[in-house]
């Protein structure tokens, strides 16, 4: 069943959150305290584990894909988060149909390592065409392995 919560944000049958944005540059905050926020009541109201190293990377994933749509591809947007298999996946639409380049890694290039981050701290990655436009979406585990390790992988 489909809800509404006290911010207007829909709240799906599966435990996800949309909100859509302007084309303004406070909207990259914005979307940062809609995934802290997320990420809050996931831990809190569905008893979901969620690292503060997870807390941290999904507003950082959140941040790299918003800052690159508000870059290349000026308008509104749309960010879903979606819990699926122990994860959250982190998909931004935009109306471009310009896909995005991911450049090979270069310690010596400064700037344009937005989407090399997102790869880095990810367990998975994907970009689709969309009817209008595109979707990127990123996978960011909610809990540290219990070894210790930082999920995500390895470029």
């Amino acid at each position: 069943m489909d809800q509404t919560d006290e911010r207007g944000l829909e709240l799906r049958g599966t435990i996800s959150v949309s909100a859509a944005f302007g084309d303004e540059d406070e909207e990259i905050p914005a979307a940062r305290a809609l995934a802290r926020s997320f990420l809050a009541d996931v831990q809190a109201g569905h008893g979901f584990p969620v690292s503060s190293r997870a807390m941290g990377m999904v507003q950082l994933v959140v941040s790299e894909l918003v800052t690159n749509t508000r870059k290349y591809a000026p308008g509104p947007f749309l960010v879903t988060l979606e819990v699926q298999n122990g994860a959250v996946d982190v998909s931004v639409w935009d109306s471009s149909t310009t896909l995005p380049a991911v450049l090979a890694q270069d310690p010596s290039r400064i700037g344009q390592h937005g989407l090399e981050i997102v790869m880095a701290v990810s367990k998975s990655f994907q970009v689709q065409r969309e009817p209008v436009g595109k979707r990127i979406t990123a996978a960011v585990v909610l809990a540290d392995d219990p070894g210790g390790d930082a999920a995500g992988h390895r470029l």
